[in-house]
């Protein structure tokens, strides 16, 4: 089992009022019974949207990167995003390990399971008895691979079966007997069982929340469309919810949300298939307008500069969005658009001198 180090990463020491009017703490810490959850398990912010923190463990000998994610309720991209200086199989005893474990609620109802999809992400947000505070679980899963993407919209869970038989449709049969690897009729319950020990079928026909005998892919692209999750993780997930749950599954690659006055950023790759929607110049832009709807015109000190870097670098960990204090270099004159517009102007110049060389 691995050492933890329960200090966050990026623990500001100042608080500050700001324009808004609230008093703010740069970064949120867990309050003090979120340490007696389960794994996965936060108390629902009164106001704000993070939960969670980023932590590191010490590996041991025997830890590859993907087992030490699971123990921490994180998935395989996820923790090579974090840590990647660190070798998957075999990060080697005494290996500092980043446990990416601090999130932004997705932008969408506070009820029933939401699933974000590019984050690879399933958020349950049960309900609470009166004078009880609200929790939120989060899971890492699997999803769709881009020719066998997973949908989004709203539905509801329709059926729920332990320990199920899984009857492989006509596509995956012929696609696993072109690899020669033929696939039976019926795979009954048991080891072999891709199903894993639960299944919750979705109103959107052909697709389902279900277990897995491969655990070493939850976190990753290679379902056919349906959404994975660890054994464990399931399980306990199956024994909370009952047929006519509402599922949401949104795409939200780009998250902004506040803790303690303090607006933050929180940015995941693009899904292969929307790779080509808007270079990364657009990208930024996009960013840039969304952050400016959220502060509505306040005055608040945003970093345009960090906000730029992880737009451009999007490794999964909450971001502050507050200006550098005085006392550390300030933003160059002038909008970040118009620094933008230099940057590709300097770029088609260059390309021009390349072209011409």
């Amino acid at each position: 089992m691995t050492a933890m180090n329960h200090t966050p990463h990026s623990r500001p020491l100042a608080r500050f009022a700001l324009s808004l009017g609230i008093v703010g703490a740069l970064a949120a810490p867990l309050t003090a019974s979120a340490d007696d959850l389960p794994r996965g398990y936060y108390p629902l912010p009164e106001e704000g949207d993070l939960v969670g923190s980023v932590y590191t463990v010490e590996a041991d000998e025997e830890d590859t990167l993907v087992d030490i994610g699971h123990d921490h309720g994180i998935g395989y991209n996820e923790m090579v995003r974090a840590n990647p200086e660190v070798s998957i199989w075999y990060p080697g005893e005494g290996t500092e390990v980043t446990i990416p474990g601090q999130f932004i609620l997705p932008d969408a109802p506070r009820t029933g399971v939401v699933v974000n999809v590019a984050e690879m992400r399933l958020y349950y947000y049960p309900p609470a008895a009166n004078g009880e505070q609200r929790q939120v679980q989060t899971y890492p899963i699997a999803v769709g691979r881009m020719d066998w993407k997973t949908p989004l919209g709203t539905t509801t869970i329709t059926q729920m079966v332990r320990n199920p038989a899984w009857y492989p449709p006509a596509s995956i049969r012929r696609e696993h007997a072109e690899a020669g690897r033929p696939l039976p009729g019926v795979v009954p319950p048991g080891p072999e069982n891709p199903m894993g020990t639960r299944k919750m079928r979705l109103g959107i026909p052909g697709y389902l929340i279900h277990g897995t005998n491969k655990p070493e892919g939850v976190g990753m692209r290679v379902t056919h469309g349906c959404i994975r999750m660890l054994p464990e993780d399931v399980e306990g997930l199956f024994d909370q919810l009952s047929v006519g749950t509402r599922v949401r599954l949104v795409n939200e690659p780009f998250k902004l949300g506040w803790s303690d006055g303090t607006l933050y950023v929180q940015a995941y790759p693009y899904l292969e298939e929307d790779a080509d929607e808007g270079a990364t110049l657009e990208r930024v832009t996009a960013a840039i307008d969304k952050v400016d709807a959220t502060i509505d015109g306040a005055e608040y000190p945003v970093d345009y500069s960090r906000l730029k870097a992880v737009v451009e670098v999007p490794n999964g960990v909450p971001v502050a969005l507050e200006e550098p204090e005085p006392s550390e270099p300030q933003r160059l004159p002038g909008s970040l658009y118009d620094h933008i517009e230099l940057v590709a102007s300097e770029q088609t110049l260059l390309n021009q001198i390349s072209h011409e060389g």
